[in-house]
């Protein structure tokens, strides 16, 4: 059986990571499902948007396919409110009133009023300053960097699972060609002894035409021979076997070669000249078909 190294990876995955800084909090959720290509998408809340950029270029640099997800969610602790007293308005306000002080009726300020006066008492301003902003978002930048290291660590997982599976299928593969290549030995007489048979019940005395006979049976032999198919297929085993353990993105190739190996099955069918050899054929059709459905999941 082929050494599987658990260098697949897949393209179903989840992580999640949290953070916390300042008045901050949030957590970033990762996961991806599959894909022919790679797509990313970002989800964040209003103002955050800019992070996007950093889950594009961290989804290429980690990804070759599939659709993946980043969502983050973030919360600002709430505080006590405070106020400002505006003193310049206040000031402002005290000499308007000595204008009107020698007036009959007009008494003196008092602080309970003034503060009553739109625009004396603001609301202090609780927005981040910019400094702290640019921290905030450089510690959830590296949460996004953290969920999507754990997805990548999630999908190899999955690859490490398939791993068993797929070179388990790539052997029964392997193990059927060589089933094919022994029965295949016994096609050429088995085409002969049939066409002989086949002649004798049409001409009551064949022996006459036994050189013709030959003949015809020789051009429906080499028109049935097998041995490229099979020499295809066990090439394209060991092409599989390689892909299983290479360390890059191997589930393109692995698709393609599955296509190959149905050209292939389906060329030995058509020219199989023995029940048992077709009965082979469609057994290799149904494992390769396991493969393809397998491979889907590949990245």
């Amino acid at each position: 059986m082929a050494d599987h190294k658990a260098l697949l990876s897949g393209m179903t995955g989840f992580a999640r990571v949290e953070g916390a800084l300042g008045l901050w909090s949030w957590s970033v959720e990762a996961r991806s499902v599959n894909g022919r290509n790679l797509e990313t998408r970002f989800r964040a809340p209003s103002g955050f948007e800019g992070l996007e950029r950093i889950v594009r270029e961290g989804g290429q640099a980690r990804f070759a396919r599939g659709q993946v997800q980043v969502a983050l969610s973030a919360r600002r602790a709430e505080t006590e409110a405070s106020v400002r007293i505006n003193t310049a308005l206040i000031e402002q306000l005290l000499k308007l009133c000595e204008t009107y002080a020698d007036q009959p009726g007009v008494d003196r300020p008092r602080l309970d009023g003034l503060l009553t006066v739109r625009g004396v008492v603001e609301a202090a301003d609780e927005s981040d300053r910019p400094e702290d902003r640019v921290a905030v978002e450089a510690a959830m930048a590296r949460s996004i960097h953290e969920a999507l290291d754990g997805l990548k660590q999630s999908r190899q997982a999955e690859g490490a699972a398939l791993a068993p599976l797929l070179s388990g299928l790539v052997d029964r593969v392997a193990a059927l060609t060589a089933q094919a290549e022994v029965e295949a030995a016994g096609q050429p007489a088995a085409i002969r002894e049939r066409f002989e048979r086949r002649m004798g019940e049409l001409i009551a005395d064949p022996r006459p035409i036994e050189d013709r006979i030959f003949q015809e049976a020789a051009i429906m032999a080499g028109k049935a021979d097998v041995r490229e198919e099979l020499d295809r297929l066990a090439a394209h085993v060991d092409s599989a076997r390689q892909l299983l353990v290479s360390d890059a993105a191997s589930g393109r190739r692995l698709d393609f070669l599955t296509q190959e190996f149905l050209r292939e099955t389906n060329t030995l069918c058509s020219k199989s000249a023995t029940v048992a050899l077709t009965g082979i054929g469609l057994e290799l059709k149904a494992v390769i078909e396991q493969f393809r459905e397998q491979i889907q999941n590949v990245e």
